[in-house]
């Protein structure tokens, strides 16, 4: 059986316990252009006795799933494997987890091929202003912060005992219902909550020592400065990990590389220096577009 690497990102399936699941509306404007065009997502908040866990729902739904689909192929043993693309595999890649009772704060998202997990180093440092409004069946109090380059404004409510937030909020006398920045490019708002069997820990899945799923498994995990070296090293050569990767693995024989594209007139490409041009101008592309993140001081 020929080694396989498959580019494949996961979140992983989680084991079983008591939780407290809130649904959170994202809305967010990807391109500072054309402010009209805004996308929503709904992110998931996991609160239990020991932390909390912020995820997009629709990642995570493809995610299980393709996770199942490998798994069972790696089970029979066949010479091919493959993962087909979910319809809805998520717009919002990353996740944010909280250890508590400190709070200790990690994002979790992918560069190319690897995956990094990301330290805090900084809490949100609110004011808490007098101002009160209802949020859905909420009672709410306001309190604004800067953090990650952006300004923000909160709305908490005492009426849910957890001093936590979605993404990276947290540190107020009650959960945070509603949060978004000052230019309204992101925005949080609570829209449901219930209890569920939790995410406490993710299962292992057992994979040949000949199968590397890149994206998958050990994060590697660095400081924010570290993490916007290799930023803006991807931003400046997108293809560079995977031709890193095809030269590493070039004398190895077991090893075989398959990569085929279609270009946007439909064309059909497989010659490896064609696709590694063609992926680099679709990155490129895609950057361009998405030029407005939640935390800017993580890229810039």
């Amino acid at each position: 059986m020929k080694n396989k690497i498959l580019f494949f990102m996961l979140l992983g399936i989680l084991t079983s316990a008591q939780t407290n699941r809130f649904f959170y509306e994202y809305k967010f404007i990807p391109d500072s252009n054309h402010k009209e065009e805004v996308k929503k997502e709904m992110m998931l908040l996991d609160i239990d006795k020991k932390g909390s866990n912020y995820y997009s729902q629709d990642k995570f739904v493809a995610d299980s799933i393709g996770r199942a689909e490998l798994e069972r192929q790696l089970k029979s043993g066949g010479g091919n494997i493959s993962v087909n693309r979910r319809e809805k595999p998520g717009q919002v890649s990353y996740k944010v987890t909280k250890e508590y009772p400190d709070f200790k704060t990690f994002l979790f998202k992918n560069i190319s091929t690897d995956r990094y997990k990301v330290k805090e180093d900084k809490k949100p440092e609110w004011k808490i202003l007098s101002d009160k409004l209802k949020i859905g069946e909420y009672n709410a109090q306001k309190a604004t912060t800067s953090f990650g380059g952006r300004e923000w404004t909160a709305w908490f409510s005492t009426d849910l005992p957890f001093q936590d937030g979605p993404y990276k909020f947290y540190g107020l006398p009650g959960l945070i219902v509603k949060v978004e920045d000052a230019t309204g490019s992101h925005s949080m708002t609570l829209i449901g909550n219930k209890t569920v069997k939790s995410v406490d820990a993710e299962k292992d899945m057992q994979v040949p020592e000949n199968v590397k799923i890149l994206g998958f498994g050990k994060e590697i995990e660095v400081t924010k400065d570290q993490f916007k070296k290799a930023w803006k090293a991807y931003v400046n050569d997108p293809t560079k990990n995977m031709r890193e990767m095809m030269m590493k693995n070039g004398g190895d024989t077991n090893t075989k590389f398959s990569f085929k594209v279609k270009t946007s007139d439909g064309k059909e490409i497989s010659d490896p220096n064609q696709v590694f041009r063609e992926m680099e101008k679709r990155t490129k592309e895609s950057l361009q577009k998405d030029n407005n993140p939640i935390e800017p001081d993580m890229v810039n």
